[in-house]
């Protein structure tokens, strides 16, 4: 009886080789397993390491060591030749001895490189089981070592010899640096930890679990492993909740996030609103009605006290102006979370029908995603610059065009060539402003020279300034036009002989404005499908009025009449602060001044103008209340250095 199961076996999978091996001819593939002998560079080889008996993912087992009887296999390892054949006959008795109870007990040998692995030894026994589905695959492995190098794939794969050496598993599969590390980490685990056999028996059937949701989810085979869609999703549920789950639950939660997923993994680009026309109703809508809502529930999360925060007063001014604008029509209720407890603060707001939530700080972006995974008939929006995630629309402004006019006012304001700036972090968006702020300090006095100093690392940069005999400053941006005059904390000021300050101006946020376009965009139906398969950042400027530039009174007549000629340039669209030959401190033309660049040249930049002196801090250097935030969005690159050493460790 099993003799007849092992030639229908045989035909079955005689099949699917004919099938693949055919599909292979007409894509133009090679459709054979591809021989490691032929891809191996022996002069790239650092050495190889004997790993013993492993259990092999099957799906891993994708080639051959030589040549051989490669032709008897389609590169899916099902079987090419006649039944007749003399490696069909092998084949069957291979197979009967499966089916019997004796079973087949000899391992395969092969090599693993670059996480792949090529038989030497086996190929029928591979092949056997590989057409029954086997998970794994028993295999006596000798590891293959590359020579470290700067390839992207080799650095991966480093990555994956220290995270092996820790967790002693193969299936777990990853593309991109960090990935391994981040895992671990999101598992628990402190560095270096060695996994017991209970810990990876725990996650082996916890992964399980959840790729049968996965594949559910992934209908369209995207080029997406299980296991870079599980991290993304550690990053909203722990491990444990991910097993807790039911399938069907994962199934709706994956699929909730799934966008998020496809967007940080496939590298979607990030779909930036400059323009609040763009918010406009759409044609339907302005024809028909369709859409329209007479009433809408809104809910506002703070982080911080509005009494205390300069940040979240604003977006509470913001709020009240929503409120009062658009009276009845909108039910406005706000969440405290000063505990940072956003989630639970965010779940009462879905439960109390909320349609739209605005979370107010960059940190709340996770609790955000997981309230879009398990609730996508809401909207979350998030004010962050430049965080990539469909589920989760996220908005800031364009406040470098205020920094502009506020450099132009400090270079005419300043009696000397030297100007102070105080940054807070090295985050998307600030070098930006910087040299925003450096190109309008020029335009008035191409002599001077900005000071860049940071609020975020050791020191006193306003002492600093003072003692250099440093008179003009820009410090912090006001939150609203409140705090614009407060001394030692707001916006551009002069230091006057007596020691007292002057204000000049200061750039400022009116949130209400954005609110009450938002809402009345979802009213009006066409905010649209906040659930798509890009990420989109509202990054408005000041022709938008969400970003302003108070002037102090007391500017003399001249400057007050360039600061509003340019404020009105900008508004208009006719002036640009980067619209012009640009320099950075090599001396490399970054921008030639013909055409304007584009939002991602200007929220990704890492470099300062000519006129700068300054750089961005290291991490070790950020005081510690500041790495948080660096981490979340800096634009630091990591030390190559040590990241090469840490690959090896």
């Amino acid at each position: 009886m099993n003799r007849q199961e092992a030639v229908n076996q045989y035909n079955n999978a005689y099949k699917l080789g004919q099938k693949y091996y055919k599909n292979a001819i007409n894509r133009g593939e090679h459709p054979f397993p591809p021989v490691l002998d032929d891809i191996l560079d022996e002069s790239t080889v650092s050495g190889r390491v004997k790993l013993g008996i492993v259990n092999v993912p099957s799906e891993l087992i994708i080639g051959v060591k030589s040549a051989g009887r490669v032709s008897a296999l389609a590169a899916n390892f099902m079987p090419i030749l006649d039944e007749d054949s003399e490696f069909a006959t092998k084949w069957i008795s291979l197979c009967d001895a499966h089916l019997s109870d004796e079973g087949i007990r000899d391992p395969i040998v092969c090599f693993e490189y670059m996480g792949r692995f090529y038989v030497q030894e086996g190929n029928k026994r591979a092949s056997v089981l590989k057409s029954y589905g086997a998970a794994t695959i028993p295999a006596v492995v000798t590891r293959i070592v590359p020579e470290y190098s700067k390839d992207h794939d080799v650095q991966v794969y480093y990555e994956f010899m220290s995270f092996y050496q820790l967790a002693g598993l193969y299936r777990v599969q990853f593309r991109h640096r960090g990935q391994y590390a981040k895992l671990h980490a999101a598992l628990g685990f402190e560095p270096g930890h060695v996994w017991t056999e209970d810990e990876r028996r725990s996650f082996s059937a916890g992964l399980s679990h959840f790729s049968t949701a996965f594949e559910k989810v992934n209908s369209e085979k995207l080029d997406i492993l299980p296991c870079e869609a599980l991290l993304s999703m550690l990053e909203l549920f722990s491990f444990q909740e991910i097993k807790d789950q039911s399938v069907a639950e994962l199934t709706k939660n994956l699929s909730g996030m799934w966008a998020d997923v496809k967007t940080q993994l496939e590298k979607l680009p990030l779909e930036l609103s400059t323009d609040p026309e763009q918010l406009e109703q759409s044609l339907m809508t302005k024809l028909f009605g369709v859409g329209k809502l007479e009433h809408c529930s809104v809910a506002f999360i703070y982080a911080f006290d509005p009494a205390t925060s300069a940040w979240t007063r604003a977006h509470e001014l913001g709020r009240e102006n929503l409120e009062n604008r658009l009276g009845k029509r909108v039910d406005i209720r706000v969440y405290n979370a000063f505990d940072k407890d956003y989630i639970s603060a965010m779940e009462k707001a879905v439960a109390e029908g909320a349609e739209l939530i605005f979370a107010t700080t960059p940190p709340m972006m996770d609790a955000c995603r997981r309230i879009a995974a398990e609730h996508p008939e809401v909207k979350l929006f998030n004010c962050a610059l430049y965080r990539h995630y469909a589920g989760v629309r996220t908005y800031y402004s364009r406040i470098y065009e205020a920094k502009f006019i506020t450099g132009a006012i400090a270079g005419a304001m300043a009696d000397s060539d030297v100007v102070g700036y105080v940054a807070n972090y090295p985050i998307y968006g600030v070098p930006a402003s910087i040299n925003a702020f450096a190109l309008g300090v020029r335009m008035t006095n191409p002599r001077a020279r900005v000071k860049l100093l940071w609020s975020c690392t050791e020191g006193d940069p306003l002492l600093e300034f003072v003692g250099e005999g440093i008179t003009v400053i820009s410090n912090r941006d006001a939150a609203n036009p409140i705090y614009s005059h407060r001394a030692y904390e707001w916006g551009t000021y002069k230091l006057l002989d007596d020691g007292s300050m002057q204000p000049l101006a200061v750039p400022y946020w009116d949130w209400g404005t954005f609110y009450e376009r938002v809402v009345l965009a979802h009213m009006n139906g066409a905010l649209g499908n906040v659930h798509s398969d890009r990420a989109i950042n509202y990054w408005w400027g000041m022709g938008s009025g969400v970003i302003n530039v108070q002037l102090s009174p007391d500017l003399p007549s001249g400057v007050r009449a360039l600061a509003e000629i340019l404020k009105a340039g900008i508004i208009k669209g006719e002036i640009s602060p980067f619209k012009t030959p640009v320099y950075d401190q090599n001396g490399i033309l970054r921008f030639s001044g013909e055409t304007e660049p584009n939002a991602e040249e200007l929220m990704e930049m890492d470099w300062f103008c000519d006129n700068v002196d300054g750089s961005l801090p290291g991490f070790d250097q950020l005081l510690p209340h500041s790495v948080d935030m660096v981490k979340l969005l800096g634009i630091i690159p990591l030390d190559e250095t040590t990241e090469r050493e840490e690959s090896k460790a």
